[in-house]
């Protein structure tokens, strides 16, 4: 965990609090989270999910078959690839991508159905599928993990020790991409103390901090 301290600002224009962007991110409103690899974004979203546990995590489709131990919807929705292209043709997918031959996505019905009944639901996922999310659900609000700085991404990445140093620097090189892409979104966090940072998001979710 870094020392720093963690701030949330609005992308946009700067001139929001983060009290006063919690206002388009109640309960019952999607909230999509993103940020460069190694940032913590899944540390932050299973602190919330556990201090928060109305929240819905979004579960994603794919057309790979499932691996051990995966359960149907609460893992994946496994479909086939007709089946998934047949939901791409529908508009039934808020986001989709192919990876190494398989398709991946995020159903818009079951995210409806919690909105629906009030939950908040939160979508983890990357740049470009938040790109997607905002152009296909606007409403949603969208959250950026921002690093204090590329010297700490790189010592948390190099922390895990599952990377060579040919991948940790193409994961740089895209993570300065995707932090040029900051202001796009409604609100950034920067995950410097872990603590800090979730106390931020639980105010742009308008929760209750435990």
């Amino acid at each position: 965990m870094a020392e720093v301290t963690a701030v949330a600002r609005a992308a946009a224009t700067g001139a929001e609090k983060p009290a006063e962007m919690a206002a388009a991110a109640g309960p019952g409103r999607l909230t999509v989270i993103t940020g460069p690899s190694g940032v913590g974004k899944g540390t932050l979203v299973a602190a919330l999910r556990q201090r928060h546990p109305q929240i819905w995590l979004s579960v994603s489709a794919t057309t790979r078959a499932p691996r051990s131990g995966e359960q149907e919807g609460e893992h994946y929705f496994f479909m086939s690839r007709e089946q998934f292209e047949q939901q791409v043709a529908a508009a039934g997918l808020l986001e989709w991508a192919e990876f190494a031959g398989n398709l991946y996505g995020t159903p818009r019905a079951p995210v409806s159905e919690h909105l629906a009944q009030g939950q908040p639901v939160l979508l983890e996922i990357e740049l470009e599928g938040a790109r997607q999310v905002r152009r296909s659900f606007p409403q949603g609000f969208q959250v950026f993990i921002e690093p204090p700085s590329l010297q700490e991404l790189e010592r948390r990445i190099r922390g895990r020790g599952t990377d060579d140093d040919s991948a940790i620097e193409r994961r740089l090189r895209r993570a300065r991409e995707e932090l040029a892409a900051a202001p796009e979104f409604d609100a950034v966090v920067v995950n410097a103390d872990l603590e800090t940072a979730i106390g931020e998001l639980e105010a742009l979710l308008r929760l209750a901090s435990s």
